[in-house]
C-alpha cells in the first residue's frame, strides 16, 4: 500500500485546481473500522468516515470524543492504527506525516504554526523554498510562488511582509495557503474560526465554498453549531471514541446534534435562571485610550451579566484590558463599589475584586508547564497564609472544590496544565479567578474552542457566580451565547459605545445589526436613540485610528 497520485491537479493557467474526470463525483476519503488504542484506553473504536470530493463534512463531538485522534491517524501522526483508509478509491498506508502529504492530506491546525518574525513568503513555502542553480535562495521565485499560493485564498497581502504585520484573519489565510501550496485533495480545518470575528469568519466561509467548488474534500472540525449549519453539507458525530452517526445538514437540527454529542436532550441550552440585579458594582466614566476607544461610560450591577458586543476593530478587548488595569488609559476613570481604581495597576484591581479572564488562555492565562493545582490557586498567593506560615491545606481544599464544581477532567492536580484538553484548561482558568471571590469578573471569549458539554458547565458556573451577587462583563463572538447569557448588552463600534439593548430586545439578528450600526440602541438611561446613519457621522470625529481586536 503506497502513496497515491494527487486527486487535485493544477491547470496550466490560473490558480485553481480541478478533479480528474474519474474522481470528480466519487469519494475522496473513506476510513473504515479505524481504531487506535493507547495504554488502558481505546481512543477510537472502529470508526467509519467518508468524505466526497467537493464536500464540506463537519466532524463534531465533545473534547475526548476521538476527533483529534482520528485526524492524527489521517495525517500520519499515529502509525499504529488498525482499519482501512482509502484516498481517491485507493487503499493507502498513512504511517508518517510525509506519507499523508504524499497521499494528498493537508491539515490547518487550530493553533497556527506560523513564524511571526519572518516573511509571509517564507512561511508559505517553508520546507520547499526555491533556490538558484548555485543553491542560493531565489527570492524572486519565492515571492512569485508565494503570491500564487495566496491567490488560492484570495489574499492580496504583500508576501514580503512579516506575519506580525498582518491581522489574525490574514494569518489564518496564510496558514491555509501554506497547506494548499502542497496541492492536497483532502483539507482538514480544525476550529478555523476560533480566533476570528464573525465578520472574518464569513470571509473565510466564502473561501471554503470556493475551495469546495474546485473539488476539495474538506473535513471541518468545530464545536460551534451555527458554523456547522452555515458551511457543512454533512456532519459526523463522535462520542467516547465511537461514531454516533452521520447526517445530512438539511435533515438535522441543533437540538439533534447536541443530543448526539452529549447523549441526552437539552431543550434550552441557554436557559437562564432569573437573576436578582441590585446596586451598581462597577462604574466606568468617560474612559478613553487614544487610538483604541473614546469616551466610554457604563455601569455593571450586582448579579448582572452584561454583554459587550462589537465587530473586529471595535476596541472591545482593549477596553476590557484597560478596565482592569492591564493597559493604560488617557482619560476617565473606573470605580469598584465607589472606590476609584488606579489606572494601569492590575494587581491592585485584583486585590479589590476586579479580575479578567483573557481570550488567549495559553499565552495570557495559564502556566502550561506547571501542575493544574498550582495554576488553580495561583491568584491566591498571600491569601492562604497565616502567622507567617504557608497553609497548603487551604489550597488543597480550593483545588478539590473546583475540580468537583467545574468537573475538571485530569488524572490528578499534579499533571501539567498543558496536558489537559482545551475545555478543561478553560475550566482551570475560570476556577483560578472564581477562587478569588471576585466582585466583578470580565470574561473575554470564555467558551472559545470548547465542546458543548464544557460550555454548558462554564455557563452554569457563571450563572452560579451571579447568584452570589458578582457582576459579570461577557465579551463573546458566539451570538447565541451572548444573547442567552446576557441580561442586557452594550454595543461598541469603532471605539465608541453606541448604546445598550435590553433583555427583551436581544436576538442574534438584532445584536449583529447593532454591531454594524444598523439597529437602534438606547443610551444609558434611555435619553437618546442612535441609528445607523447617525453612527457613521459620529465615528468620523473620533481621535486616531482604532486597532483590531486581538
Amino acid at each position: 500500500m503506497g502513496a497515491v497520485s494527487r486527486t487535485l491537479q493544477k491547470p496550466e493557467e490560473g490558480n485553481s485546481w480541478r478533479m480528474t474526470a474519474a474522481e470528480s463525483t466519487g469519494q475522496a476519503l473513506a476510513m473504515e473500522a479505524v481504531s487506535k488504542r493507547f495504554p488502558g484506553t481505546l481512543a477510537v473504536d472502529r470508526v467509519d468516515l467518508d468524505v466526497c470530493a467537493g464536500e464540506v463534512h463537519a466532524l463534531m463531538g465533545e473534547n475526548g470524543a476521538g476527533k483529534s485522534t482520528l485526524m492524527k491517524i489521517l495525517t500520519g501522526a499515529f502509525d499504529d492504527y488498525t482499519g482501512v483508509i482509502r484516498i481517491g478509491g485507493r487503499e493507502v498506508a498513512l504511517h508518517s506525516p510525509s506519507a499523508a502529504k504524499e497521499c494528498g492530506v493537508g491539515m490547518v491546525h487550530q493553533e497556527l504554526s506560523l513564524a511571526r518574525s519572518i516573511s509571509i513568503a517564507e512561511n508559505v513555502l517553508v520546507g520547499r523554498l526555491p533556490t538558484t542553480r548555485w543553491g542560493v535562495l531565489d527570492r524572486g521565485a519565492m515571492y512569485e510562488e508565494a503570491q500564487e499560493c495566496l491567490g488560492y485564498v484570495g489574499l492580496s497581502a504583500d508576501p514580503r511582509k512579516t506575519v506580525e504585520e498582518i491581522s489574525q484573519h490574514e494569518a489564518q489565510l496564510v496558514e491555509i495557503a501554506k497547506v494548499l501550496g502542497g496541492k492536497p485533495c483532502i483539507l482538514i480545518l480544525d476550529e478555523p474560526t476560533s480566533s476570528l470575528s464573525r465578520e472574518d469568519a464569513m470571509r473565510l466561509f466564502k473561501i471554503i465554498r470556493e475551495l469546495k467548488r474546485k473539488g476539495l474534500a474538506i473535513v471541518y472540525i468545530s464545536h460551534h453549531l451555527p458554523e456547522v449549519f452555515e458551511i457543512a453539507d454533512r456532519v459526523t458525530v463522535l462520542r467516547d471514541g465511537r461514531k454516533v452517526g452521520t447526517r445530512s445538514i438539511d435533515d438535522t437540527t441543533p437540538q439533534m446534534l447536541v443530543q448526539m454529542m452529549v447523549g441526552q436532550s437539552i431543550d434550552e441550552f441557554y436557559s437562564r435562571r432569573k437573576p436578582k440585579i441590585t446596586d451598581t458594582v462597577l462604574r466606568v466614566e468617560r474612559l478613553t485610550r487614544y487610538g483604541y476607544f473614546h469616551d466610554v461610560s457604563f455601569q455593571m450591577r450586582r448579579g448582572e451579566t452584561l454583554g459587550l458586543v462589537g465587530l473586529s476593530g471595535s476596541g472591545r478587548t482593549e477596553l476590557a484590558r484597560s478596565l482592569c488595569g492591564l493597559e493604560p488609559v488617557h482619560y476617565g476613570g473606573v470605580s469598584l463599589l465607589d472606590e476609584p481604581l488606579e489606572p494601569g495597576d492590575y494587581p491592585s484591581a485584583v486585590s479589590k475584586g476586579l479580575v479578567y479572564l483573557p481570550e488567549d488562555r495559553k499565552e495570557d492565562g495559564l502556566f502550561l508547564r506547571l501542575p493544574v493545582g498550582k495554576n488553580l490557586v495561583a491568584a491566591l498567593t498571600g491569601q492562604h497564609s497565616g502567622m507567617g506560615f504557608y497553609r497548603s491545606d487551604r489550597d488543597a481544599g480550593v483545588i478539590l472544590r473546583y475540580f468537583e464544581e467545574l468537573n475538571i477532567v485530569a488524572a490528578s492536580p499534579e499533571v501539567d496544565a498543558g496536558t489537559l484538553s482545551g475545555g478543561n484548561q478553560q475550566k482551570v482558568l475560570l476556577a483560578k479567578w472564581l477562587a478569588t471571590s471576585p466582585k466583578a469578573l470580565i470574561l473575554d471569549e470564555p467558551t472559545r474552542g470548547v465542546d458543548v458539554k464544557a460550555k454548558r458547565q462554564i455557563h452554569e458556573a457563571i450563572m452560579s457566580l451571579t447568584e452570589t451577587g458578582t457582576a459579570v462583563l461577557l465579551i463573546s463572538s458566539d451570538l447565541p451565547e451572548l444573547v442567552g447569557m446576557s441580561d442586557r448588552v452594550i454595543v461598541m463600534r469603532n471605539g465608541r459605545l453606541l448604546g445598550e439593548m435590553a433583555k427583551e430586545e436581544l436576538s442574534e439578528e438584532a445584536v449583529l445589526l447593532a454591531a454594524n450600526g444598523q439597529y437602534p440602541c438606547r443610551m444609558s438611561g434611555g435619553q437618546q436613540t442612535i441609528h445607523g446613519q447617525g453612527l457613521d457621522r459620529r465615528e468620523d470625529s473620533q481621535e486616531g485610528p482604532v486597532s483590531r481586536d486581538q
